[in-house]
């Protein structure tokens, strides 16, 4: 009997408050923080802002998110510059090719093609000509030279720098050394950094603590 009159009871008070339901009405938030934010359309006017505009000049010295600044100028002088100074601040690893390869081939194998011999699909339909091989006599590439192209473009290649971060160019521009050592039948680029990186480990460890050289060391 207790078992009916509790399943009565029951059924009265979920009946109960159902009906007082009304999806006309929201329901009650508890802390609505943040619940229904108020949206600002950019060039709106509104009273909470000086001058009523949302629209404002950003502070002085305020930088987009995720941007770096360069100091190398879109000028002959200034490539020559990036190509003597510039230096590959990411280590040349294999998973940073891997995604440089990815990106080459994303952004640049339609003219340079995939080998890096300027025999992309639109070099072989003849849409753009000229597009010289990396591995062409005289020409002087090295990763700093390259981020430079992809920073600001050069000749009939525009900027990529609206399409990549800083660390994807760096990337690329190890591909690129890639390829130009690969139609040279030189060693990977990978593997020429690594014997770099350890001729300048075994230097280190040669010289002598405190800057000293080997003749101040002799005995007299």
């Amino acid at each position: 009997m207790k078992t009916l009159i509790n399943i009565g009871i029951a059924i009265i008070a979920s009946a109960t408050l159902v009906s007082c339901f009304n999806d006309k009405k929201p329901n009650y938030q508890y802390f609505p923080n943040m619940y229904a934010p108020v949206g600002y359309e950019t060039y709106g006017e509104y009273g909470v802002f000086p001058n009523q505009q949302e629209a404002m000049t950003p502070p002085e010295h305020t930088v987009p998110r995720g941007f770096t600044p360069y100091d190398y100028e879109n000028t002959t002088q200034g490539l020559e510059l990036a190509k003597a100074e510039l230096k590959n601040p990411y280590e040349v690893t294999e998973k940073n090719l891997a995604v440089g390869n990815q990106l080459y081939t994303i952004y640049c194998a339609v003219c340079h093609g995939d080998k890096g011999d300027g025999k992309g699909i639109l070099a072989t339909r003849e849409k753009f000509l000229g597009i010289p091989s990396y591995a062409d006599p005289g020409r002087n590439i090295v990763p700093g030279g390259i981020y430079h192209v992809e920073n600001y473009g050069l000749n009939a290649m525009g900027s990529y720098a609206s399409q990549t971060n800083e660390k994807e160019r760096w990337q690329i521009a190890m591909h690129v050394m890639d390829l130009k050592a690969a139609l040279n039948g030189e060693p990977s680029f990978l593997e020429t950094n690594q014997a770099g990186a350890k001729t300048d480990t075994t230097k280190v460890e040669m010289e002598p603590a405190g800057g000293n050289t080997a003749s101040e060391l002799e005995p007299k």
